[in-house]
């Protein structure tokens, strides 16, 4: 999907259950998923939800279906019923996956601390 490394983020939990996949295989899957991840967007917010912190889990199974544990900025969001569906969308464009069903999490809640530098640096917040 990219040529450029990708910034895995430490506290992004990535479980790949895909035992019967090749570890190459489930390598370039966690990157492509993550690319596909940082081009999804919060309609009110200039930084892609992967930098703002909202991804928690990315569960690769045998089966190539991926499931996405995602928060919100708030559970009030206006964007909460598009955003899982955009990064449903985003990542079964990847290519080998063969789904993706995102569930919304509110636990550990999301602030502003899970932000990376890149979304700092983006939404002028130092």
């Amino acid at each position: 999907m990219t040529d450029e490394p990708i910034h895995q983020r430490e506290d992004v939990e990535v479980e790949n259950k895909a035992s019967s996949l090749p570890e190459a295989e489930i390598a370039r899957m966690t990157d492509d998923i993550v690319a596909a991840l940082k081009t999804v967007y919060d309609p009110e917010i200039p930084a892609d939800i992967y930098e703002l912190g909202l991804i928690y889990k990315v569960d690769i199974e045998d089966d190539r279906s991926v499931k996405v544990e995602m928060t919100l900025t708030t559970p009030n969001c206006p964007s909460a019923a598009e955003l899982p569906i955009m990064v449903e969308t985003a990542v079964a464009s990847v290519p080998g996956v063969s789904g993706a069903k995102v569930d919304i999490v509110w636990d550990p809640p999301w602030d502003p601390s899970r932000m990376s530098d890149e979304a700092r640096l983006v939404l002028n917040m130092w």
